[in-house]
């Protein structure tokens, strides 16, 4: 099964509905950065990202 990232939040999922609840979804994304620590990254905040996981840099 193919990757895919939210348009919404860029949470890179195996399935069709992400974890924020959108099912706006598609495979045509590039790069992805893994978070750990969203609280401690600066990364996570410039992407306004608040939960732990995988995310894509660009969604198109």
């Amino acid at each position: 099964m193919t990757d895919k990232a939210c348009k919404e939040c860029h949470k890179i999922i195996k399935g069709t509905t992400c974890v924020c609840g959108s099912n706006k979804t598609t495979t045509d994304w590039a790069g992805y950065v893994i978070i750990i620590n969203p609280e401690k990254s600066e990364i996570a905040k410039k992407m306004d990202i608040t939960k732990a996981g995988k995310y894509a840099l660009k969604v198109r």
